[in-house]
């Protein structure tokens, strides 16, 4: 798995976010003190990816400029320019001669912080041949408080507890090469390749429990007035590591 390179999509424009993305591209929005793309980059380090091919679009010279090719945090960097919207699969398919060495190959959302392990997506992928990738699924966290009642009378009140029983795509992939062959040059993985693939019997998954790890989306301002304080206790209690 270490010499399996890893594909962030990092090209959107992040427009939920504004104005801390009107002049920073969103991978660049700091939590914590570290834009949210050094997060994953870090994240995977530590699971011994040092492969990574970075799709940039809007404000893409800025991540390119922060990062350069990866050298001074110990990785190497690649970069797949969108000089327009491609979408997700669109932005997977524009990296294809990047990684067209490597018959296996990871690609997360660019806006995520996780500490989730990627081996049981990796083995997942290998124990079938039939999959031409793997998805990770996180439990869907309430956005609201819960009530719990029997008959008329309230038991307790569960504050956006995970819905454990219900997952979501939580933007973590791990592809063979083949799926180059289901992906369009724009629109998103969600809408064309995966429901083409989950039909033919070719896309796995690998349900993941969030009682041990982290899975924090970062799309409003609200997830980063969140993330910025739940971060310092994670690394407090060793859950993340800087």
């Amino acid at each position: 798995m270490k010499d399996t390179p890893a594909l962030i999509l990092a090209g959107g424009y992040g427009k939920r976010l504004r104005p801390l993305t009107l002049e920073k591209p969103k991978p660049l929005v700091e939590i914590y003190g570290k834009p949210i793309l050094e997060w994953q980059i870090l994240w995977l380090k530590q699971q011994g990816i040092r492969k990574f091919i970075i799709a940039v679009g809007w404000l893409a010279e800025k991540v390119q400029q922060y990062f350069g090719n990866g050298s001074k945090i110990g990785v190497n960097i690649r970069y797949s320019i969108e000089r327009e919207p491609l979408g997700t699969a669109g932005g997977i398919k524009n990296a294809e001669k990047l990684v067209e060495d490597s018959e296996i190959f990871f690609a997360f959302n660019g806006d995520i912080i996780t500490n989730l392990p990627l081996k049981p997506l990796y083995e997942t992928l290998l124990e079938n041949d039939n999959f031409i990738g793997v998805i990770g699924l996180v439990p869907l966290k309430s956005p609201y408080g819960i009530v719990q009642f029997e008959k008329n009378r309230v038991t307790a009140f569960i504050e956006k507890p995970l819905l454990k029983n219900i997952f979501i795509n939580g933007g973590m992939y791990c592809f063979r090469k083949d799926i180059f062959n289901y992906l369009p040059e724009r629109g998103d993985i969600e809408k064309t390749a995966f429901p083409r693939l989950a039909k033919e019997g070719k896309l796995g998954c690998f349900t993941y429990s969030l009682d041990e790890h982290v899975w924090i989306p970062i799309d409003t301002h609200k997830d980063v007035e969140a993330a910025n304080k739940l971060i310092p206790e994670l690394i407090t209690k060793g859950v993340l590591k800087i």
